[in-house]
């Protein structure tokens, strides 16, 4: 994720953001979780302005001032991580910044609830009141979910729902929690090539997501190369 936030630039496609993954997972000695999975046809995911999920790489140029959202996942020794970022491009406006820290703002809200003892929910409604608090909506048709050695494992994490509800938390649960926030309606569009999620009024959308452990001490965030226990 790192290496593909250096690289992105405007008149850059997206493929070309897909070719350097790859360059790097191969250099790494990881495989992408995605390719072929359910049929995805790309390495990694790459979703512009007002897609939400999904993109598949390809030709559509990337220009100044876009917001790009890029969903990696790798398998590495048999176990799976899961991590999305959205990327500012060049000059941009102040409310697609705003955008931007209010969904990374969500994401660490729910993070903060991952302790043992609370309910599954409680990481649920933090992300919830942070977006909407802030006047923007959750996408509700896409949540997070567990993770190990497999892609997806129970339980499910929506970015939305009450508090004191759901499983209890456990020491040893591993997460990824992704909040994808709208400018907009929370109503979503799936295009025609099957994969891509676009907002259905046209509006811009946020991606962010961290693979989680939850653990004694608190959530550690196993996606993040500077500060791996949260706090």
């Amino acid at each position: 994720m790192d290496a593909l936030g250096r690289a992105i630039s405007p008149g850059m496609t997206t493929l070309d953001l897909e070719k350097e993954a790859l360059r790097v997972m191969e250099e790494r000695g990881v495989r992408s979780a995605f390719k072929g999975y359910h049929g995805y046809p790309g390495y990694i995911c790459v979703s512009v302005n007002e897609e939400i999920v999904h993109g598949i790489p390809g030709k559509r140029r990337i220009k100044d001032g876009d917001i790009v959202s890029l969903d990696v996942g790798i398998v590495k020794d048999g176990y799976y991580g899961d991590m999305a970022r959205t990327f500012p491009v060049g000059r941009v406006a102040g409310d697609r910044m705003a955008l931007l820290q209010a969904t990374e703002e969500a994401l660490m809200r729910g993070i903060a609830q991952a302790v043992p003892g609370n309910r599954l929910h409680d990481i649920s409604h933090a992300v919830e009141k942070c977006a909407t608090s802030a006047g923007y909506s959750v996408v509700k048709v896409f949540v997070g979910h567990g993770i190990g050695t497999r892609m997806h494992e129970d339980p499910q994490v929506p970015n939305f729902g009450r508090p004191h509800t759901g499983p209890v938390l456990r020491s040893g649960m591993v997460l990824a929690i992704e909040p994808m926030v709208n400018a907009g309606t929370s109503d979503v569009v799936v295009l025609s090539d099957g994969w891509t999620a676009i907002t259905k009024d046209g509006k811009l959308s946020a991606h962010f997501e961290h693979t989680i452990a939850i653990t004694e001490d608190g959530p550690e965030i196993l996606t993040c190369r500077r500060k791996n226990r949260f706090g």
